[in-house]
């Protein structure tokens, strides 16, 4: 089995691979004060949830953007398991040739989501990654990371909106039933939909504009399920694309 991990500024996620048939899936919430112990003891109570015991391990692979965690974490590992990860990054094999500026400044998820949706859908593509940011990133036809765009996630702007404005509620983040809005709650709801969603589309149209091309477009990350649902600019929603793209990563340099 292959297990991949991807290591957010909120959560860790955990994939389960059994050969090319993707089990399950689990978070933990990433601190960075958590020992060594902490990590392996939560990674394993997750995978004995799913009846995955250490000789059924073949590898481990491992995206993060969280640099402090990963002493501790991959410590964990190595002491459960005995198994040495794989840390994506410079000099691993990803099957994606980053043609920005800087590609080492590109975050190891960003790589992952673009593996997973070039080698799942084929290119050119869009990968749009709605977390903590929300990440468009596009790779042409021949697995070239040729752009990207960052913006702020939509759940990151809403907690400013509450959390810098005293009279402003916290509100479940959702398409209100109208635009129409009559009280505090759903005049917010309905702002933040609209705003963020058209701010989405605008952006899509834009890369579409600039590359003079079309391209398929890929949206995953934990909102973007709800916004999938109210466009018809976004062609697929792939939860599991980073995990996708972490087990592309593993094959390409498992020899």
């Amino acid at each position: 089995m292959l297990i991949a991990i991807d290591i957010g500024n909120t959560n860790i996620t955990i994939g389960i691979f059994d050969k090319d048939t993707f089990l399950a899936n689990y978070r933990m919430t990433t601190k960075v004060r958590r020992t060594s112990d902490e990590y392996g003891f939560l990674m394993s109570t997750f995978l004995n949830a799913s009846n995955v015991s250490k000789k059924d391990i073949e590898a481990i692979i491992v995206s993060s953007v969280v640099p402090k965690v990963m002493h501790s974490f991959v410590n964990g590992i190595r002491k459960i398991y005995g198994i040495e990860p794989i840390i994506v990054g410079p000099g691993v094999k990803s099957g994606i040739s980053v043609q920005l500026e800087n590609p080492k400044s590109v975050g190891a998820d960003r790589i992952a989501d673009a593996a997973g949706a070039y080698y799942t859908y084929g290119g050119p593509v869009l990968i749009v990654d709605f977390g903590t940011a929300t990440t468009y990133d596009y790779v042409d036809e021949n697995g070239c990371f040729k752009a990207g765009a960052i913006s702020v996630g939509i759940e990151t702007g809403a907690n400013a909106l509450w959390g810098q404005t005293a009279q402003l509620p916290e509100i479940e983040i959702k398409q209100p039933k109208t635009i129409l809005a009559k009280n505090t709650k759903t005049e917010m709801q309905a702002g933040i939909f609209y705003q963020y969603l058209g701010g989405v589309e605008y952006t899509i149209r834009q890369f579409k504009k600039e590359c003079k091309k079309d391209f398929k477009v890929v949206a995953t990350g934990g909102l973007g399920k709800i916004v999938f649902q109210h466009t018809n600019l976004i062609d697929f929603y792939d939860r599991e694309l980073i995990f996708k793209g972490l087990k592309v990563i593993y094959e390409k340099n498992k020899e």
